[in-house]
């Protein structure tokens, strides 16, 4: 599960939208990415998203709105356990403090990502002195829910970017994004669930 919540936190949290020009813009939607190996649908709306990964008989899901809340779920039906970790205060405040603080350096370098026209970007995190190449595109334009907020200043909508989180890289490829709506409660934390904190759920994850 630790790889699967370093990656799904990697693109949860949301913030404001791009204001870069685009030939699509949606609202609200379904992106759908390839990340760390696996398929991820980012549901976004406004200021709020839902990640959701799947991985065996455990559905992950992490709720955010701005930069004000974080909650994870964990489902897993065979083993009953109905989980959702809402972040504290002091637990938000942790996790953004972690988030990389980048500056953008565009660049000529072209090329077509699952038919996206991109743009490489070089991203630099000033926290840990460490660069990435990130791609993307201007094709279309959507709220910075539908990715990360560390890349809301990109200049672009990002197709391909990375995290590095609690020291693992973490590349998320955008697959395909639509005007799929959220289905309805996406955003809640569905009944049957036990609330507990982000520290608490890390520890039932084996997480330090």
């Amino acid at each position: 599960m630790n790889k699967l919540f370093t990656a799904a936190m990697g693109i949860a949290l949301s913030a404001t939208a791009l204001s870069a020009s685009a030939q699509k813009s949606y609202t609200e939607g379904t992106a759908v990415y390839e990340v760390a190996g696996t398929e991820a649908k980012v549901y976004f709306k406004g200021d709020s998203s839902a990640t959701v990964i799947q991985q065996g008989p455990a559905t992950i899901k992490v709720l955010g709105f701005k930069e004000d809340y974080l909650a994870v779920l964990v489902d897993v039906p065979v083993a009953n356990i109905k989980k959702a970790g809402v972040a504290t205060p002091g637990e938000l405040e942790e996790a953004m403090s972690k988030m990389p603080s980048f500056t953008f350096t565009p660049t000529t370098e072209t090329k077509q990502i699952n038919g996206y026209n991109c743009k490489k970007v070089i991203a630099k995190d000033a926290k840990s002195n460490t660069t990435f190449d990130t791609w993307v595109t201007t094709d279309i334009n959507a709220p910075a829910s539908a990715y990360s907020t560390i890349y809301a200043k990109v200049g672009g909508f990002p197709v391909q970017f990375t995290i590095n989180q609690m020291g693992r890289s973490v590349t998320n490829t955008l697959k395909s994004i639509s005007e799929t709506k959220p289905p309805v409660g996406t955003f809640g934390i569905p009944a049957g669930f036990d609330k507990i904190t982000l520290t608490e759920l890390s520890a039932m994850s084996g997480r330090k």
